[in-house]
């Protein structure tokens, strides 16, 4: 690197401050993860954690390549010439939303099966969240991937990420 465009990226990296909001393209999506977005000439990368709120297996099935993004800047290190970005920061978190939803009965998949139960999708959309029926549930008879279960949303807890369900009455 020429010290020129040292320069000029660190010129550029003073520029930016922690919360700020920010438009790039995504120029590459690496198969670890790892999302790069071009803003104005430097590289900053958004993890897969920071690309949404809801559950999702690859960066693909958020953003894609050449796509303009509006992200907010969540951290600027100088030394290591990095810029850690955000998709979900400036979105409502819509496990806030499900919580008004506690008491409500809703039908859905099985997903997957654990030795203490198994979790149900809760919502239409394929990358929805999913709760957990308890095994120590009562009266639940044995449900396998695929099944289709009513359940009430007995709790949520945005803090940990996690929701309760019972079997619906």
């Amino acid at each position: 690197m020429t010290e020129s465009v040292s320069q000029r990226e660190l010129a550029f990296l003073r520029t930016l401050r922690r919360g700020q909001v920010i438009t790039g393209t995504v120029t590459e999506i690496a198969g670890f993860g790892v999302t790069f977005v071009d803003i104005g000439g430097f590289t900053a990368m958004i993890n897969i954690p920071e690309l949404s709120w809801r559950p999702i297996s690859h960066p693909s099935d958020v953003v894609s390549v050449d796509q303009q993004i509006t992200a907010e800047v969540l951290d600027v290190d100088i030394e290591r010439r990095r810029v850690p970005l955000s998709l979900k920061a400036l979105q409502d978190d819509p496990l806030v939303e499900l919580q008004q939803r506690i008491g409500r009965t809703v039908t859905g998949p099985v997903t997957k099966a654990v030795p203490f139960g198994v979790f149900v999708r809760v919502e239409d959309d394929e990358h929805g969240f999913e709760g957990l029926l308890h095994n120590s549930e009562p009266g639940e008879r044995t449900a396998e991937i695929g099944d289709v279960l009513t359940v009430k949303i007995a709790q949520v807890d945005v803090t940990r990420r996690r929701i309760g369900l019972t079997l619906a009455r």
